[in-house]
């Protein structure tokens, strides 16, 4: 057998023709088939351009699901008045009460804090996010831009307690802060998602927590300052384009997305080939002139995206993995912005919307049990956390359940999730033992019983806040997922 560097000599002619004229050199059999080629021909060109747009296209999908699911949120919490969150741009939706199974967009909710969501318009001028003296109590203001990567906290790890108004402006803004802001956040996108968590300790917290809401404000920065100044109301919104109307409408919705939240220009190389199929910004009248293979082929890798996508967060893939559990990187929330990890963007969208930086909260989902079969309701499941096992956090840890559409399951006690500072009952040898299963475990248990949904297959996540360096650097993990005998 030839060795590789004899056959790539073999094989350099031929290559360097095909690269040059894009023809392969003419043999005696190629000539004398020369009559039949038309139609033959034609047919494999059309082949090639549909398997290659549906190649870039799938990495493409991968590359942009984050900005495509952001705009169709904005476009749905601004204009959707049976959707929550609803509210225009520039102000806060405030979920008034702890999250339950009546939420269906997703998303894996959490049900320790009460959130404050909405979308920025930073493309006119900056906003002011303001927030009063919040004590002792655990808070965040989670900020990212339309790609899902995080550029900036305002909160008690990073700004402290104290009441405070931070200016939060579009890339490249140069005006002067307000002298009683105390610091300006810059958003690498015109548009950006805002998340806050407000700890909620239990149901009769919650009225602390909306009056703590009630004085958080978002004021744009011509009206900062200006007593009694009324907020404008803007859902003037686009709307994504119509998938079932269009097979192309995917990438028609991110085109014009990314046309108007330009992607970073370290991804250029990237972007440049996606170009080559009318995918990225500015590219909308290209992809209106793709031939029909090339349609194709981006119609396909659009259907079956999604769906990858939600296999490979299934399977943990760009993520770590122990005992059961996925968990993300170190880099977790700022992925495809400090490194080029796309993958683990995307799945991190897909799983959470946006996704916390790590050392401000770290999540571990389960999809599996420990013999690494899917979680199902027909089964009972125990997680044993032994003495001494819990996980080591600064604020609080809990563990929720979650239908196969990331919702939270409806059940008979209303319960989604269990915490760290609820009244577990211990065993008698120090550990703690939760039981997983859609019926009661008994009397004597169900303080530790967490339902899950009968028949139907789900997942759990843990999530530590203020998680300490042994679980951000991966030493910690939570014990397997058992199913019970």
């Amino acid at each position: 057998m030839a060795s590789p560097s004899k056959l790539l000599l073999l094989l350099l002619p031929g290559l360097l023709l095909l690269a040059c004229t894009g023809k392969a050199p003419e043999s005696a059999a190629n000539k004398a088939a020369d009559a039949s080629a038309p139609a033959s021909q034609a047919a494999k060109d059309e082949d090639w351009r549909e398997q290659y747009a549906y190649s870039v296209g799938v990495q493409a999908y991968v590359y942009a699901m984050p900005i495509l699911y952001l705009t169709r949120l904005r476009h749905k919490w601004a204009t959707d008045a049976s959707s929550f969150p609803y509210a225009p741009l520039n102000q806060f939706y405030h979920f008034r009460k702890i999250a339950d199974a009546s939420y269906k967009d997703g998303g894996s909710p959490n049900n320790d804090t009460l959130y404050s969501w909405g979308f920025f318009d930073l493309s006119k001028e900056p906003v002011v996010l303001a927030h009063p003296d919040m004590g002792d109590r655990y808070f965040t203001f989670e900020l990212a831009d339309m790609y899902a990567s995080n550029f900036g906290y305002v909160g008690k790890r990073t700004t402290g307690s104290k009441a405070g108004a931070f200016l939060i402006a579009g890339p490249g803004w140069k005006g002067s802060k307000p002298a009683d802001v105390r610091e300006v956040i810059e958003s690498r996108t015109p548009y950006a998602v805002v998340f806050g968590r407000t700890f909620v300790k239990a149901p009769d917290d919650v009225p602390l927590v909306n009056k703590l809401q009630d004085q958080y404000r978002v004021v744009p920065l011509s009206l900062w300052g200006k007593a009694g100044a009324s907020l404008p109301e803007n859902r003037d919104v686009w709307a994504p384009y119509d998938a079932k109307a269009d097979p192309l409408a995917d990438w028609k919705t991110i085109n014009r997305a990314m046309t108007e939240n330009p992607p970073l220009e370290k991804d250029r190389p990237l972007l440049d080939v996606f170009a080559t199929v009318g995918i990225g910004p500015g590219m909308a009248d290209k992809l209106e002139k793709l031939d029909p293979a090339s349609k194709r082929g981006l119609a396909r890798a659009a259907a079956g995206g999604w769906a990858m996508i939600e296999s490979m967060l299934a399977a943990g893939v760009a993520n770590r993995s122990s005992n059961g559990w996925i968990f993300g990187p170190e880099t977790s929330g700022r992925q495809g912005a400090v490194d080029n990890d796309f993958r683990g963007r995307a799945i991190c969208s897909i799983g959470g919307i946006i996704c916390n930086d790590a050392e401000e909260a770290l999540y571990f989902v389960a999809f599996t049990d420990a013999e690494g079969k899917p979680l199902d309701g027909s089964n009972r499941y125990t997680v044993r956390f032994e003495k001494g096992g819990m996980p080591p956090v600064k604020e609080f840890w809990s563990l929720t359940m979650y239908d196969a559409a990331h919702n939270l399951v409806d059940n008979p006690i209303d319960r989604y999730a269990i915490r760290g500072s609820m009244p577990l009952k211990q065993e008698p040898d120090g550990s703690t033992v939760l039981y997983l299963q859609p019926t009661s475990p008994g009397a004597d248990k169900e303080s530790n019983w967490l339902p899950s949904p009968a028949k139907e297959q789900f997942n759990i996540s843990v999530r530590t806040y203020g998680p300490m360096p042994a679980i951000v650097k991966g030493e910690w993990r939570p014990p397997t997922v058992a199913k019970a005998k």
